[in-house]
């Protein structure tokens, strides 16, 4: 079940699911400001993406294809997104799951709050899910005709917002590739990441101890 909290205090406060004795940390930042320092040369190689994009369909067509009111108002779009964006991490997981979505109090820093272990690979799709967000106008933005400026302003400020707000998902996804084996299940607890072995948490589902305990931000 997906829930939407408008603002969130303490993301700890939806982070006590009951951890399984396997479980092993992974060394993670500790803060999501740290996460974002952490994630910013990932940011950086996403806007250089976007900026290469934009300069060869200009030398292309020799001419400005995008109207730059309206780059503000895709932008805008995206930023409005940001709550899909967390709605996409949201729905990968099990339906059974219990996911909060919501912006953190005094940030503008939108988090989906869950606790649920993911298979490695089900974790990442998670993750990276949200980037059909920047995917999808980007192609519209690289195949739409120049004289479009309009909508492909409208296009490129909406891919900008959905190909860099991803980049702190692409670093969780990064450290888990690092620390994590196929067969381990990813899972939040409090500020922490952790890894189980999947063989062993199988036994531990068919218990039912799952509480409420998992965060992603964007």
């Amino acid at each position: 079940m997906i829930k939407l909290k408008i603002s969130i205090d303490d993301i700890n406060e939806y982070q006590t699911g009951i951890l399984p004795e396997n479980a092993v940390k992974i060394e993670t930042p500790q803060s999501i400001d740290e996460m974002m320092k952490k994630a910013a040369p990932i940011a950086v190689i996403l806007c250089l993406l976007m900026f290469t994009t934009m300069l060869c369909k200009t030398i292309v067509n020799k001419t400005v294809v995008v109207s730059p009111i309206f780059i503000f108002v895709g932008f805008c779009i995206g930023f409005v997104l940001l709550v899909v964006h967390e709605w996409l991490h949201g729905i990968v997981y099990p339906i059974d799951a219990s996911i909060t979505i919501g912006k953190v109090k005094g940030k503008i820093t939108f988090v989906a709050l869950a606790s649920y272990p993911l298979k490695r690979s089900r974790f990442i799709v998670m993750s990276l899910l949200p980037f059909v967000l920047g995917i999808i106008p980007l192609l519209i933005f690289i195949v739409s005709p120049a004289e479009c400026k309009e909508l492909n302003g409208l296009m490129f400020g909406m891919a900008c917002m959905g190909m860099i707000s991803p980049f702190p998902d692409v670093y969780s996804v990064i450290v888990v590739l690092k620390n994590a084996n196929k067969k381990d299940a990813i899972m939040f607890y409090k500020d922490d990441m952790y890894k189980v072995s999947y063989s062993d948490l199988t036994n531990y589902e068919k218990e039912d101890h799952y509480g409420s305990s998992k965060v992603i931000t964007l």
